[in-house]
């Protein structure tokens, strides 16, 4: 996992797909490597589009967790 100890929580609810990535890619961008975001959504495409969308851009999908309506996608940089 990630080389350092930081971690970055965004919070995505209500924020719909294409949205939620376009934010989740920017902030990443901005980010040291090794870096892990913590993205909290309530879209249910988020799920899936979120996570191959990030692989495809290259970065690590640590974890995906659903809770109900919301998830957490831990992302890391």
């Amino acid at each position: 996992m990630g080389s350092n100890d930081e971690r970055r929580v965004i919070d995505l609810v209500g924020v719909k797909c294409p949205l939620n990535w376009a934010r989740a890619k920017t902030a990443l961008e901005s980010l040291d490597s090794g870096t892990l975001v913590e993205l909290l959504t309530d879209d249910p495409r988020a799920v899936t589009d979120i996570p191959r969308a990030a692989e495809a851009e290259g970065y690590c999908v640590v974890a995906v967790e659903s809770d109900g309506p919301r998830a957490r996608i831990t992302i890391e940089r």
